[in-house]
Order: structure tokens, then C-alpha cells, then sequence
């Protein structure tokens, strides 16, 4: 049986709409004197992450954890400096999603953003221009519940105003695209601007 067309279109934030050019965390390390790759892996330490991608705490108490966990190798002060200056980096708009996203809504189709993301989230669409790019924000730490839960889609579907059969979601995460199917929607995992015209000929505008 064929499913029916999708009429809403949600898209994943970081890694599909927000690029982060993995350098600029490389540099900090390298000028702080850490070990290679140890800011990523402390802050996405699931113990630290969890927590902040529900709201439970703050994105700069989230940080807080980061450089205390940080302080046994370089000291309190080097350790706050450090994580400051990640930090300061916001990530890059892809502009080929952009371009991507206002075409979908110029052509009368609904489209949110669909993210586990922090309290910072909507200082940083501001930030990078987007605020008005999108018709909803489904942010995880504001409603209590992340990717891959149903409970994420069913609540993105419903500010869609769209049912999950006519939404169709994409990520470049395994385990939230197939928590999106789980939940009804149709889900593309992204790899990369080539996919965009799979995306068109799905959403048929």
C-alpha cells in the first residue's frame, strides 16, 4: 500500500540545517593544551547530555559540568577559558537546506524544526538568521522529551498541525529516523546535500 503524500516537512537541526566545522573545537584543545577530541566527548557523555536536552538544566550549567570535568587536567580558570571559547562558535547555517527549506515553504508547505537542542536554541536561530525561516520549533528540552521518543514526534506532529502519516522528517541519525517511523511519519536519514532531490520528488511541490 502506498502511504500518502507528505504535506509538512520537519527537519533535524544540527548536522542537517546547522554544519559545525569540527576545527574550531580541534584549535581549543590544541591552544589549552587537551587531549584531541575530549570537549565533544565530555559534553555528549550521556549522564552530562541527557539532563540538558530535557530541561533539566541550563545550557550554561551544562557547560559548568564540561569545564569542571575538564579542571583536573588544566586547572579551574585554563578549563572555563576553554570552554568559553568552543562555545563562542555557534555553528554554520548549510545553505543549501536553506534554500532547500524556503523553497518547500514557498510552495504553501509547512515546515518545523524538529531538535535536540538546549535552552540556547533560540539564541542561536537568531543568531544564525533563522528565526524566521521556519514555521514551528520543536525543541527537546522545551517540551521534556527527546528524539527517538514517541512522545517527541507525536508532539512535533500536532504543532505541524499535521498528521504523522503526512509529515515527512528528516536527520542524519539512525536511531531518530527510525523512532520517527516507529511514530508514523516518514523519515529520510540525511547525508548530504544529493539527497535534497529525493526530498523534492517526496514532498512533489
Amino acid at each position: 500500500m502506498s502511504r500518502e503524500r507528505a504535506t509538512a516537512l520537519l527537519v533535524d537541526f544540527d548536522g542537517v540545517l546547522r554544519r559545525w566545522d569540527p576545527a574550531v573545537a580541534a584549535g581549543v584543545e590544541r591552544e589549552y593544551g587537551l587531549t584531541e577530541g575530549v570537549l565533544g566527548e565530555i559534553a555528549m557523555s550521556w549522564g552530562l547530555l541527557q539532563p540538558v536536552l530535557t530541561g533539566q538544566v541550563s545550557h550554561a550549567q551544562w557547560m559548568v559540568s564540561v569545564a569542571d570535568a575538564l579542571t583536573p587536567a588544566v586547572g579551574a580558570d585554563r578549563a572555563r577559558a576553554a570552554v568559553q571559547e568552543w562555545q563562542s562558535y555557534r555553528g554554520e547555517v548549510d545553505p543549501d537546506v536553506l534554500a532547500f527549506v524556503r523553497e518547500v515553504r514557498a510552495a504553501g508547505i509547512r515546515v518545523g524544526l524538529g531538535t535536540n537542542a538546549t535552552d540556547l536554541l533560540d539564541a542561536d536561530l537568531a543568531a544564525l538568521g533563522l528565526t524566521e525561516e521556519l514555521d514551528v520549533i520543536v525543541n527537546s528540552s522545551a517540551i521534556g522529551v527527546h528524539k527517538p521518543a514517541k512522545e517527541y514526534f507525536q508532539t512535533a506532529c500536532a504543532a505541524l498541525g499535521t498528521p504523522p502519516g503526512r509529515v515527512l522528517f528528516v536527520d542524519d541519525e539512525d536511531r531518530a529516523v527510525a523512532g520517527a517511523r516507529v511514530a508514523g511519519l516518514s523519515a529520510h536519514r540525511w547525508s548530504g546535500p544529493a539527497d535534497l532531490r529525493y526530498l523534492r520528488a517526496a514532498l512533489a511541490y
